[in-house]
């Protein structure tokens, strides 16, 4: 085998690698975003829980972030909880940012 084939089987490897570790933080990231609406929503224990899975689970409806805060905001209009659109996407961004801080120091 070739330098050149080494070369891009490790670059593959790598590429595959680093989507994984995207798509775990992204995940982790929703996963803290659903237990912080979850305190919101007065949920606890189980409850929060599964509330926090069930958005993880939102974020595979569609391509982006729109399917998350359809759920959430719906969810929390449920209740009469008025979030601004703003604060819940910077906690998003905080939360996934926390995530990939904890992967990469896992």
């Amino acid at each position: 085998m070739t330098t050149f084939d080494d070369r891009e089987r490790h670059e593959e490897t790598r590429f595959k690698h680093d989507q994984e570790l995207l798509f775990k933080a992204r995940n982790r990231g929703n996963k803290i975003f659903g237990l912080w609406l979850a305190e919101q929503l007065g949920l606890t224990g189980e409850a929060a829980t599964s509330y926090a899975k069930d958005v993880v689970l939102a974020d595979f409806e569609m391509p982006g972030d729109e399917d998350i805060f359809t759920k959430v905001k719906a969810d929390l209009a449920a209740k009469g909880i008025e979030i601004s659109d703003h604060v819940l996407k910077k906690h998003l961004v905080g939360c996934r940012e926390l995530a990939a801080q904890q992967i990469r120091s896992e």
